[in-house]
C-alpha cells in the first residue's frame, strides 16, 4: 500500500494512480493510455461524457480516480457538461482539458475555475505527462 493512501478508502491502488481518459476518438484514447500506461498509471476510457458518467457511477463502489482527461468536443453530453458534472460531483478530482479546436476564452475560464491543464491536440507524451504529473500533485494536496 501506498504511503498515505489506503485501499478502503481510495480503492485498490496500482501504479502512480487511475486516470479516466474521455474522447470520442478512438486512436487519441489509445495514445494517451499507452502513454500514460508507460509512465506507470491505471488507465479507463470513455468515448464521450455519457459513458464517462456511467463508468465512473457503476456499481456499488463510485470508481475512485486520481485525474479525468476529458475532450470538449464529443457526442451526446459534450466535454462542457461533462466537465460540470465531474466539477460538482467530484470536486477534489483534478481535470485536465484536451481539444483540437482551441479557443483561448474557453481554456482562460477553465483555467480559472481550477482546470489543472488546458492541452491542444495532437498532445506531445512529456507535456501529456506532465500535466497529469501536476495533476496527481494537486489530488495528493487535497487528500492531505
Amino acid at each position: 500500500m501506498a504511503e498515505g493512501k489506503s485501499d478502503f478508502l481510495f480503492g485498490p491502488q496500482s501504479g502512480n494512480g487511475r486516470i479516466l481518459v474521455v474522447d470520442d476518438e478512438p486512436d487519441v484514447r489509445k495514445v494517451m493510455r499507452m502513454t500514460l500506461q508507460k509512465a506507470g498509471y491505471d488507465v479507463k476510457e470513455a468515448e464521450d461524457g455519457q459513458k464517462a458518467i456511467e463508468v465512473i457511477n457503476t456499481g456499488d463502489n463510485r470508481l475512485f480516480l486520481d485525474a479525468i482527461i476529458c475532450d470538449i468536443r464529443m457526442p451526446k453530453i459534450n466535454g462542457v457538461e461533462a466537465i460540470a458534472y465531474f466539477r460538482k460531483e467530484y470536486p477534489r478530482v483534478p481535470l485536465i482539458v484536451v481539444t483540437g479546436f482551441p479557443d483561448v476564452e474557453m481554456a482562460t475560464s477553465f483555467l480559472r475555475q481550477g482546470i489543472v491543464d488546458y492541452l491542444v491536440k495532437p498532445v506531445e507524451g512529456e507535456k501529456l505527462k506532465a500535466a497529469v504529473g501536476k495533476a496527481m500533485e494537486q489530488r495528493e494536496i487535497h487528500r492531505l
